[in-house]
C-alpha cells in the first residue's frame, strides 16, 4: 500500500488530485469515506478535474467530467448522466489505517 495523504488533507465533501508514477488518481471524501479513482474518463480518456483538485460537480453530489458534464456516482463510479450512462470510471483500492489514506497500486511499495 501507497501514502497518499492524512484524512485531513482532504476535506468532507471535497477532492484531491494525486500525480504517482502509476497515474493520475482522484480521491473523493464523502459522507466519512473515501474514494479513490483513475483519474480518467471513460468516454474520451482525458482528464475529469475542472482546475487543480476539483473533481465534484457544484453541489458535490458527483464526479463530473470538465470536458463534456458526464456524471459519475461517487461511491461506485458509475456514469449516471451524459455521453457514457453505465460506464464506470476505474476504481483504486483504498484503506484508512490511522488517519492516514493509503491506496493500492501496481508496481507500489
Amino acid at each position: 500500500m501507497k501514502f497518499l495523504c492524512h484524512t485531513t488533507d482532504i476535506p468532507e465533501n471535497s477532492s484531491k488530485g494525486f500525480e504517482l508514477p502509476q497515474g493520475s488518481l482522484a480521491v473523493i471524501h464523502k459522507n466519512g469515506q473515501f474514494y479513490a479513482y483513475l483519474n480518467h474518463c471513460p468516454h474520451r480518456g482525458i482528464r475529469l478535474e475542472w482546475e487543480e483538485d476539483q473533481f465534484l460537480d457544484y453541489d458535490r453530489h458527483f464526479i463530473q467530467c470538465a470536458t463534456h458534464g458526464a456524471l459519475f456516482r461517487i461511491e461506485d463510479g458509475e456514469c449516471i448522466a451524459g455521453p457514457c450512462p453505465g460506464e464506470k470510471l476505474s476504481s483504486v483500492e483504498l484503506i484508512v489505517d490511522g488517519g492516514r489514506v493509503l491506496v493500492n497500486l501496481p508496481d507500489s511499495e
